[in-house]
């Protein structure tokens, strides 16, 4: 582990950036890394259910930046920099690793994990904490999701979950302090080179509706940058990226 990271672990919570975010609101000190082995309420982007049986890994970071909420959101993208970066040292040459944006890592176009930021303030202009939830699907993926599913039993690699934890912090801290150093382009460079459909047609899904239009980077706050087919540039900051099936078709 990282100089100044703590393990903390847990056999069983409801998620497990819930049982951080009470250690955060205790006064747990920056690196505080919480892992469990099960959670009975764990959860993906907007409150979605997210299956969490033992053999996977849920894994949660707390950080005290110094910087502005919208900055942070930043580290979303660093923590998946990170979790790409060891996936694909993990696993065969032959096998892809990507980023779908915003925050799921597909191993062979199927998500094999995802990442979760949550916040606290103490009313001024600046968090009080930002804790990073990773969850990994190890030995087992859910079935009948919406995207394709996956797990890296079912590519060859044999690791248990705690074999994942201390290559995970180090690589988190490392573009930590590349995002310290190199601001949020070297970041979003590393991110971008591996993102799934660049420069590809894709739709974004809303709940209320959808866009398509080629995928052609991201902005300096993490938005999609969507160009549509009359030629202008859209910026998304929110949504669900799938193929475009009409534009394949």
């Amino acid at each position: 582990m990282p100089a100044g990271y703590v393990l903390v672990t847990r056999k069983r919570v409801t998620s497990s950036n819930d049982a951080l975010r009470a250690l955060a609101d205790q006064g747990a000190p920056e690196g505080t890394m919480l892992v469990a082995q099960s959670q009975s309420a764990g959860r993906g982007r907007y409150g979605r259910p997210w299956q969490s049986p033992p053999g996977n890994l849920y894994l949660s970071l707390l950080l005290r930046p110094d910087c502005p909420p919208m900055e942070a959101l930043q580290l979303g993208f660093v923590a998946g920099v990170a979790l790409g970066d060891v996936l694909s040292a993990l696993l065969s040459e032959t096998v892809s690793v990507q980023h779908k944006w915003p925050n799921d890592i597909l191993v062979d176009g199927s998500k094999v994990a995802g990442v979760l930021l949550e916040s606290g303030t103490t009313g001024g202009a600046k968090l009080d904490w930002l804790v990073i939830g990773m969850g990994v699907n190890v030995a087992e993926a859910p079935s009948e999701t919406v995207f394709p599913a996956t797990a890296l039993a079912a590519h060859g690699c044999t690791l248990q979950p705690n074999d994942l934890i201390a290559p995970i912090a180090n690589a988190v801290f490392g573009w930590i302090e590349r995002w310290h150093e190199d601001g949020f382009g070297a970041v979003r460079a590393a991110w971008y080179e591996r993102a799934y459909r660049r420069g590809q047609s894709v739709q974004v899904r809303f709940e209320d509706g959808a866009r398509s239009g080629l995928f052609v980077g991201l902005d300096d706050d993490g938005a999609m940058l969507l160009k549509t087919a009359g030629g202008a540039q859209e910026r998304l900051s929110y949504g669900a990226v799938f193929p475009d099936i009409e534009a394949a078709g």
